[in-house]
């Protein structure tokens, strides 16, 4: 089995980057972000060499089904060539392969990538420097990126140009593991996290699991893989490597916009919880506790009174609420530690601003066909802890023997500190309902025509072993429908019940004759699946934001004008 698990170990994929050329303005878009935050390089035999020693795996797949039309590629500004009969990997297989069931092929030898003759941006943060997720988007949206991925694949660049095609890209660590050297993506290292039970994390926690896990993610939902919206500067598990994280998508179809990167998306009149990464060299005890500050609109927010074991890190955080507009928010912020981040952009968004538009007795879609629900990543669970610390005391006599024999001594506290660490987490449940309105008059149980009203309500509830300081009950429940690809209108619902339970549903539609709180299906709506899908947000830890996505289907049959009766007048 040992054997078993250090052949395994020899499947990291060197990564490389992408160009052959110096972009300069962006011809493709970019569904691209990133996170991570400071890390310990590791120790002799398990090691990252230093920042950049790192690359990217490129693989060309169809624009609307995802299917794979090349083999990957693998670009870095790192000369492995003299390793290349020596290093580990898992072979030239992508996120999507390994989705269809694809399972790692250790092998050892043979790795072949590419060196751009323009240097790829950095892509995995590293102490020292941090990578730039708009350098690495404008690198890869590039024309020379296309046109080098292109002559690299045997894709016609038309084809990619035009949109034919995407690029998946994917980051790729180079590192020791076992004394060997290994390359990986992001997916083969969740999975070899788990094939080596837990090992690879065991030696890496924040190189592999922190930095490279959250090198690149995807911002919104494309080719099957979920938008990634949780924690973006502390540790994630294997299986959110495997299922969601370390994939970036590059569409060539039509130039981006331009895309300002926030650090967070808070919504407005939200208690959030803001959160920072603080480590220390020394001890920060009682008697000189760690503490941070965070800045935000002219007001300070400490943190006080945090104790961090010689060489230890814990999170520090505040609770905040968010202003009532909508608008930019920075948030600076200062300690007498080192920390993860010295300020957070965050954009504050209203998602109370773009209901849908009054339904109309002659609307039409002739080309309409019913879309499956979004399935977003729910988070579910969390956890965080804090550092305990007190004095231990040990007393010692020193003797002081005079001349006459008498011992003139005296005790000293020869004691140290001690620390144990408390552990929290958090979890949320909630349920989700729609049913046809009160007002609708051929409803029968969940099945209604088309051009009625349709009621939704949503509990949410949060269980925490940790302090009210520490977390929020869910606060936002937002509502996307199928007549509009759930996208383009939404509704926010609202709060009826708040604290660590809290209801939702409906808010008052103006275009109701009845003042009901309801959403009107349109007329045009075909028979079959009416699937209402929510987002219950805003439960938030130190660890982040713990959120459910749910969705609750009623059935259409036949259409308001189905109850219309004419007759003539008498």
């Amino acid at each position: 089995m040992k054997q078993l698990k250090r052949m395994a170990a020899l499947m990291l994929l060197f990564m490389m980057c992408l160009i052959s050329a110096v972009p300069a303005n962006a011809a493709g878009s970019g569904n691209v972000d990133g996170g991570g935050g400071s890390l310990s390089h590791g120790k002799d035999g398990y090691y990252w060499p230093d920042v950049g020693y790192d690359g990217v795996r490129v693989t060309v797949v169809d624009a609307q089904s995802g299917q794979r039309v090349s083999v990957p590629v693998d670009y870095t500004n790192v000369d492995v060539g003299g390793l290349s009969s020596t290093i580990c990997h898992f072979g030239k297989v992508c996120k999507m392969d390994y989705r269809n069931g694809a399972g790692l092929s250790p092998q050892v030898g043979g790795y072949v990538c590419r060196k751009p003759a323009a240097p790829i941006p950095q892509i995995i943060s590293g102490n020292s420097r941090k990578a730039s997720i708009p350098a690495i988007r404008q690198y890869f949206c590039s024309e020379a990126a296309a046109v080098m991925v292109a002559n690299d694949t045997g894709i016609p660049f038309g084809d990619i140009e035009q949109g034919k095609y995407k690029l998946v890209i994917e980051p790729i660590i180079y590192l020791v593991y076992q004394h060997l050297y290994f390359a990986m993506t992001t997916t083969e290292a969740g999975l070899y996290c788990q094939m080596t039970g837990g090992d690879l994390s065991y030696h890496f926690p924040t190189v592999v699991m922190q930095n490279h896990a959250l090198a690149l993610f995807l911002e919104r939902d494309d080719l099957g893989f979920a938008a990634w919206t949780g924690p973006r500067g502390s540790a994630r598990t294997a299986q959110e490597m495997v299922s969601i994280l370390g994939i970036g998508i590059i569409s060539y179809k039509k130039a981006p916009e331009t895309v300002v990167n926030y650090d967070q998306v808070y919504r407005v009149d939200t208690d959030v919880i803001i959160a920072v990464r603080l480590s220390a060299g020394g001890k920060k005890t009682p008697d000189d506790p760690a503490w941070a500050r965070f800045t935000v609109g002219g007001r300070t927010y400490s943190h006080n009174n945090i104790y961090i074991p010689e060489n230890g890190s814990q999170l520090a955080w505040v609770k905040w609420h968010t202003p009532s507009e909508p608008g930019e928010v920075t948030i600076a912020i200062s300690s007498n530690c080192g920390t993860s981040t010295g300020q957070i952009r965050a954009l504050i968004v209203d998602m109370d601003d773009n209901p849908p538009p009054d339904p109309q007795a002659d609307d039409r879609n002739d080309g309409f066909s019913i879309p499956s629900a979004p399935g977003k990543q729910n988070v579910t669970y969390l956890t965080w802890g804090e550092w305990d610390c007190w004095w231990h005391a040990h007393w010692v006599w020193h003797s002081d023997i005079d001349e006459d024999g008498a011992d003139n001594g005296y005790w000293c506290d020869h004691g140290w500190w001690e620390y144990a660490w408390k552990s929290y987490s958090a979890s949320l449940s909630a349920v989700f309902a729609t049913k046809p309105d009160a007002k609708n008059p051929t409803a029968s149980g969940k099945t209604m025509k088309s051009g009625y009203g349709l009621n939704a309500e949503a509990y949410a509830r949060v269980s925490s072993s940790a302090p009210s300081g520490h977390i929020t009950g869910a606060q936002n429940v937002v509502a996307y429908f199928p007549e509009f690809d759930y996208g383009e209108y939404w509704r926010l619902l609202k709060r009826k019940d708040s604290g660590y339970s809290s209801s939702f549903e409906f808010q008052v539609n103006p275009y109701s004759t009845y003042g009901r709180p309801v959403h009107f299906s349109p007329v045009w709506y075909p028979n079959g699946r009416y699937a209402t899908y929510v987002e219950v947000l805003d439960a938030w830890t130190p660890a982040g934001m713990l959120q459910i996505n749910l969705t609750d289907a009623l059935t259409v049959r036949g259409s308001l004008y189905d109850d219309w009766h004419i007759c003539p007048i008498k």
